[in-house]
């Protein structure tokens, strides 16, 4: 399927200073994107289980759908979901069937994430006459995290919390409270649409969960740190989130290379995850995940990545910090 990156290859526009206005950036963000993959309608693009620690302190298996659905309408400077999305609205009855599909393959679970690569809310992503279809699916389920921009979050949300069994958790991308780099990012929301949304939550009883990246674009080693670490802070405290997920910032999608090539973007090192992870942990207030989806992509040393990865998983389900781990190879012991 032709997609944006079509209309000009990529070595014509990498050169160009990222745009000031949000309409330009987002021109030369959709510009310098590969092909978007294949989609279909009738099933997920992913499902799977994975455990994760819980309010309780238990480590349960979680069923993640991520299902097919329209295009996000943000185009964010980092983001790469919309590779396994579509440019049309889904047929009315298809994001059930998605979900029912994944059910049938994983009976049991009493915990799920409804992903979409963009915002369950989202109008022109799910119909909002799916919801009461999709909550009676969902039945059997005590916790429903779904994912969507901030701006989103509102009236239906409520409704949809209204007609599940379980606890609605709304996932949103915080990213980063560095107010500048946030700015540029073309999420188009600021850290007071955040609060405003968040007392919003906290009174319909939703509990809200943040997505935080790990050295964003424009920010140094240092200082992508600092602000990850501030991040977590403001979630915490600030927005009363109960989890912090850690994502380290990757390329992929053209215009985080476009940015590389220019100086302005590198991912973060593995040390830095590390001890941004450390520090969420050991200040309290939430649960902080670090993510390990593509961790590899990190790795500078093959000797040490295995044992500091199962690190990371430890200390996502443990919320604890083991010792680091000692290197001969590469001298850098984990934070």
């Amino acid at each position: 399927m032709p997609n944006h990156g079509s209309e000009a290859p990529s070595g014509e526009l990498d050169w160009l200073p990222y745009p000031e206005s949000a309409a330009q950036r987002t021109r030369w963000i959709t510009r310098l994107r590969p092909e978007r993959a294949l989609t279909n309608f009738e099933q997920p693009v992913a499902m799977f289980v994975e455990n994760e620690r819980n309010a309780t302190g238990q480590i349960e298996p979680v069923l993640t759908v991520i299902l097919t659905s329209r295009e996000c309408g943000w185009h964010c400077l980092m983001c790469d979901l919309w590779k396994h999305t579509a440019t049309s609205t889904p047929p009315v009855g298809s994001i059930p069937s998605q979900i029912e599909h994944a059910l049938l393959q994983f009976p049991g679970i009493k915990s799920i994430k409804l992903y979409n690569s963009g915002s369950f809310f989202d109008p022109k992503a799910i119909a909002p006459q799916e919801d009461r279809r999709i909550a009676e699916l969902l039945n059997g389920f005590s916790r429903v995290i779904v994912e969507s921009h901030p701006r989103l979050v509102g009236e239906r949300a409520r409704r949809f919390r209204d007609q599940l069994a379980g606890q609605l958790e709304i996932a949103v991308g915080l990213e980063t409270v560095d107010e500048p780099t946030l700015e540029k990012l073309n999420k188009r929301v600021t850290l007071a649409d955040f609060e405003k949304m968040a007392l919003w939550m906290q009174a319909e009883r939703i509990d809200l969960r943040t997505f935080i990246v790990v050295r964003a674009p424009f920010q140094t080693e240092e200082s992508g740190a600092s602000w990850a670490c501030r991040s977590i802070d403001f979630a915490f405290d600030n927005l009363g989130a109960t989890v912090a997920s850690l994502i380290p910032t990757r390329g992929g999608n053209g215009a985080l290379e476009a940015l590389s090539q220019q100086g302005l973007f590198s991912p973060p090192r593995l040390e830095t995850l590390e001890a941004v992870t450390a520090y969420g942990v050991q200040r309290g207030g939430g649960r902080v995940f670090a993510d390990l989806w593509n961790l590899d992509s990190l790795a500078v040393c093959p000797a040490c990545f295995p044992a500091r990865r199962n690190r990371l998983e430890i200390i996502n389900h443990t919320q604890r910090i083991p010792e680091g781990i000692p290197c001969s190879h590469c001298s850098l012991p984990s934070s």
